[in-house]
């Protein structure tokens, strides 16, 4: 068995989103990490109190790496000698956590860091649109047409689009005349994985820069960079992916399909929602697809895992 962990973007915050993980003991060092990055407020009595503050973009960054974090110390005891993980947008961050190569603390302040250089970079008047059912080649010309620009390689006919928000409308509405199957603007009001973010990038390469990456351990998974699914070897080089990722174009695709290439049979993914799974089970249709909501509990998913070993 061969297991691929992917790691949810920001969007799918809720109350419920520590539900397995908050009383587990090997998980309270990342939620007293957290709780310092928060203002003083544990993230669990964020979540539960639930509103905007969730989807804040510095506030949902760190959301997410939480739970991803977490999650992996319920599923670290009964990994298979074989897995890989990615992670999507912020959950590639998170995922070096994961993969041992940097701390979890570290991994939560660079999330932090990572959200307040967006939010220098972006201002107001941004956001992004989910088009499905056109060609990637097609959407793209139509984005380009508006001055938009592919955020995000979803599949070959999904993409997200990310630019002015006067031109996202316009856009939305040509994607729809072009026969789209769906054409939405998202709740999102930053260009994430466009050149607006140019300046964020440069600002996170120097905040890399200064971070101490570790070895990481006998028997760590693979990692894959999120921005094109390539494995990460060199540290360095797979840190300036990372901050690369922040303006440039996601080919999360691609990321699945290295996920299938390296023999995946099992897919499984950690955050809040459902989004990568959905994904995943139309990009491995072969292979046996959860996401951790699907579990009512921390036992019901290590038993799955065995299951499949």
């Amino acid at each position: 068995m061969s297991l691929a962990v992917l790691l949810s973007g920001q969007g799918g915050q809720h109350a419920g989103m520590f539900a397995l993980t908050q009383a587990l003991d090997a998980a309270q060092p990342v939620f007293a990490a957290a709780a310092t990055l928060l203002g003083g407020t544990d993230p669990r009595d964020l979540v539960r109190a639930g509103g905007p503050a969730l989807h804040g973009n510095r506030t949902g960054q760190i959301l997410c790496c939480v739970a991803a974090l977490s999650a992996w110390e319920m599923l670290r005891p009964v990994l298979p000698s074989r897995s890989i993980l990615a992670g999507y947008s912020i959950g590639d961050l998170a995922a070096w956590g994961c993969a041992g190569r940097l701390p979890p603390e570290t991994v939560l302040r660079l999330a932090a860091a990572r959200a307040e250089a967006m939010d220098a970079a972006s201002g107001d008047g941004f956001g992004l649109a989910g088009i499905r059912g056109l060609s990637g080649e097609r959407a793209g010309a139509l984005a380009e047409a508006e001055g938009c620009h592919v955020a995000i390689r979803n599949a070959p006919d999904s993409v997200v689009v990310g630019g002015p928000a006067d031109a996202l409308g316009r856009l939305v509405a040509a994607a729809t005349a072009a026969g789209a199957q769906r054409a939405v603007l998202l709740p999102v009001h930053t260009p994430s994985h466009t050149p607006v973010l140019a300046a964020a990038t440069d600002r996170f390469r120097e905040v890399l820069g200064a971070t101490a990456f570790q070895r990481p351990p006998p028997g760590a998974p693979r990692l894959l960079s999120g921005l094109d699914g390539a494995a990460v070897f060199d540290a360095r080089a797979g840190a300036e992916k990372l901050a690369r990722q922040i303006s440039e174009t996601i080919d999360w695709a691609a990321c699945l399909g290295a996920c299938r290439e390296y023999g995946a049979t099992t897919c499984l993914e950690l955050g809040p929602g459902h989004a990568l799974a959905t994904m995943a089970r139309t990009a491995m249709p072969d292979a046996r697809v959860h996401a951790l909501e699907d579990f009512r509990s921390g036992d019901g998913l290590r038993a799955w895992i065995g299951s499949a070993t």
